[in-house]
């Protein structure tokens, strides 16, 4: 019998403790995962590009991390008669490429299959917490020049910083993603915590926190990354996965890129 999409995606949930989920945003967005799997690709976002790829290089099967059409459960009702929904959704059915979202069971992995992908990316292997993935103990380093290194291992033009470029960054909370100012302020507050890496945060909150924090004796930095930069190399880890566990099928990791343009 021909491997499915539909046993793909079986075999990912299965790996996760506590799976299946009952309540997940986990879910086929798009296509049929009862035809047979002829590639898979896997992206931080299945943008238009993204689809476009996946399907010239003749895979059927997106693996996803993000949703597709601009809310956390992918739900349409709201963007009924909408012209860059209808274009998107036409071109993506056009497709016949199935989508299936991997958010909630990667992050349940352990460890979290996203964050196994970033420290791998950027080479704090070794410097992980064996209790918290999330937590890195690092060789004492100047924030600026942590900031360089990280610019450099991410493929990133810039990035953004709170705190002062010589202070000594050596415990790191990496919050990847967005998942929220109180979160992010949880972190941030840690005794054990001088430094907060994220994807996305909260202005008003967890920058001016960083900054109050100066006039204190124990002041804190945030390094920004954007989102797509802070989770992409998870998914990019997970075509690697793929091709251990699956190795007689095509798997490519496609970047869907950073959305913003630096001037």
């Amino acid at each position: 019998m021909p491997l499915t999409i539909q046993s793909v995606i079986d075999l990912l949930i299965s790996q996760a403790p506590g799976a299946p989920f009952e309540k997940t945003v986990d879910t086929v967005k798009a296509g049929d995962p009862t035809q047979p799997l002829r590639g898979i690709v896997t992206t931080f976002m299945a943008t238009r590009p993204v689809i476009a790829q996946a399907q010239a290089a003749g895979a059927n099967f997106i693996i996803t991390h993000e949703p597709i059409y601009y809310n956390h459960e992918d739900k349409t009702d709201w963007l009924q008669g909408d012209a860059v929904f209808e274009a998107k959704h036409q071109f993506l059915t056009g497709s016949g490429i199935t989508v299936w979202r991997f958010h909630d069971y990667w992050h349940s992995y352990h460890p979290d299959g996203i964050q196994v992908g970033f420290a791998r990316r950027v080479g704090w292997e070794f410097y992980q917490d064996a209790q918290d993935s999330s937590l890195y103990h690092l060789p004492p380093t100047p924030l600026a020049k942590l900031a360089v290194q990280l610019k450099a291992r991410l493929g990133m033009p810039s990035l953004r910083l709170v705190g002062d470029p010589n202070m000594t960054c050596q415990h790191v909370s990496a919050m990847l993603g967005a998942p929220g100012g109180d979160w992010l302020m949880v972190a941030l507050r840690s005794a054990q915590v001088d430094t907060l890496l994220c994807g996305e945060t909260v202005e008003w909150q967890i920058c001016e926190y960083a900054r109050d924090s100066a006039f204190t004796s124990q002041p804190k930095a945030v390094i920004v990354l954007g989102h797509e930069r802070s989770e992409e190399m998870g998914m990019a880890y997970l075509a690697d996965w793929l091709k251990d566990h699956l190795p007689d099928v095509p798997v490519r990791h496609i970047p869907s890129g950073d959305p913003f343009q630096y001037l």
